[in-house]
């Protein structure tokens, strides 16, 4: 790579990481192409330049963020349970409340809502990775099992847990761990 395409590849990574910064502490409408700009110490042209439009940003974004997460989420052994859900708690304690903002601004932006239908497919393979040997080899009850565990295991299950019933990180991992497993008790092999 010559001089020219690493400096525009290293530009093009610190905007995505500055609108990371901004994208998880602010709902998606109140991030602009200049406050990227500006966090990312480059003009707004330049962003338009690298990305096309804040959608264009955003799916980078993602791209990182789904990096982030597949790094944090697989440091659990398949079969722990504890060791899955702190890791997937752990995880929403940094970004839950974003995914709850993206969430709401997906009705609006039907690039927010494919990268979030693709979350949700990748939240599922997840599931399928760590608790896949406890689950029923029957296609029908293996779906069902992965729902319910989708369920038990969703941002907004999170959500209801430490920001609306505002239990401490234990007691959420706790609560979430007693879903999990009684999922897993309830599907016949």
């Amino acid at each position: 790579m010559d001089a020219r395409a690493a400096g525009a590849a290293s530009t093009r990574e610190r905007i995505a990481r500055a609108a990371r910064d901004l994208f998880v502490a602010k709902a998606f409408e109140d991030v602009t192409l200049a406050s990227i700009a500006a966090a990312a110490g480059v003009s707004h042209q330049t962003v338009l330049n690298h990305y096309e439009s804040k959608e264009g940003v955003v799916v980078a974004v993602a791209e990182l963020l789904r990096d982030e997460v597949t790094l944090a989420r697989n440091s659990a052994a398949p079969g722990d349970v504890t060791g899955a859900l702190h890791a997937l708690v752990g995880d929403y304690e940094q970004m839950g409340d974003a995914n709850v903002r993206w969430v709401a601004s997906s009705e609006r932006v039907p690039t927010l809502a494919a990268l979030l239908d693709e979350a949700r497919r990748s939240h599922q393979q997840w599931l399928e990775t760590m608790f896949g040997a406890s689950l029923p080899a029957a296609r029908t009850a293996r779906t069902h099992a992965i729902h319910a565990l989708h369920a038990a295991t969703d941002v907004y299950t999170w959500k209801l847990l430490r920001r609306d019933l505002h239990l401490s990180r234990t007691e959420t991992e706790r609560t979430m761990a007693d879903l999990v497993v009684g999922i897993l008790r309830g599907t016949p092999s």
